[in-house]
């Protein structure tokens, strides 16, 4: 991996992962295009550079994940993210094997994108519309749906924890935040997971390649964040139900036109 690829990963995972599209199917599709093999360090860096994903969420919203006064938010974190940290060990081995390839991505990012076109009209009357008003078990609830993003890449995290808030009756913007706000704490334990296995690949170059890919993530996502939620409350979900199905519909053309799509 070179500096140049480094960049264009970097800008692809800060525009897509609070965002209901897959970072996952982006990631192969992009690294595809690009020809970027995926040797053990370019897994590490499509993971470690969302650390500069999470940097983002905690300066846009540093009054709240440092309001040390309030536990009930950081009880509300821990009990959410409890599922994914369970599901994601139990389950690693099983998605790495079996549900890691470039078909199985396109099925999922398809339906997902149908479910997009549907979510509007499914969820309605929505009454939670901050963070105070949510309640431990829907903390809790909100958690088992980010499991389904876990079980089947290509869903989006993202899509998931929003969809399960908006499920709990939290309105479009309040379901978005507490999805940004899970973030956190799901994305630190998968990236510090990630660099424990694989603190044997940090020599000083592949360093640089992630202080770059993290500076590029932190600056793109924080664009990203701000601009989702005034689109979303605005304009729904469509445009991304569209978008995704144009994407699993490419990711399974390149696919069957003899590129190399590892998702793993």
């Amino acid at each position: 991996m070179n500096y140049f690829e480094a960049i264009i990963l970097a800008i692809i995972e800060g525009l897509t992962e609070f965002l209901p599209v897959s970072s996952t199917g982006h990631m192969a599709i992009t690294s595809a295009l690009m020809g970027i093999g995926k040797d053990d360090f370019v897994k590490l860096f499509e993971v470690a550079i969302q650390l500069g994903a999470i940097l983002a969420v905690v300066v846009i919203y540093w009054k709240k994940f440092f309001n040390f006064s309030d536990w009930k938010f950081y009880l509300k974190l821990i009990i959410a993210v409890i599922p994914a940290l369970v599901f994601g060990f139990l389950l690693n081995d099983f998605i790495d094997n079996t549900l890691g390839n470039p078909i199985f991505i396109s099925a999922v990012l398809l339906v997902g994108g149908v479910i997009l076109l549907l979510v509007d009209k499914w969820f309605k009357n929505a009454i939670i519309d901050s963070e105070k008003e949510i309640t431990n078990a829907t903390a809790l609830k909100i958690g088992l749906f980010q499991v389904l993003a876990i079980a089947f890449p290509g869903l989006s995290r993202s899509a998931a924890t929003i969809l399960g808030g908006m499920s709990q009756k939290l309105t479009k913007s309040a379901a978005a935040e507490f999805s940004f706000f899970l973030a956190v704490p799901t994305m630190c334990a998968a990236t510090g997971y990630k660099l424990l296995k694989g603190y044997h690949l940090l020599n000083t170059e592949n360093i640089k390649l992630l202080l770059v890919g993290n500076v590029i993530a932190f600056i793109v996502a924080i664009i990203a964040i701000k601009s989702f939620i005034g689109f979303l409350t605005k304009h729904g979900f469509k445009v991304f139900g569209y978008y995704r199905i144009a994407l699993g519909i490419i990711i399974l053309a390149l696919f069957l036109s003899g590129y190399h799509i590892d998702i793993n």
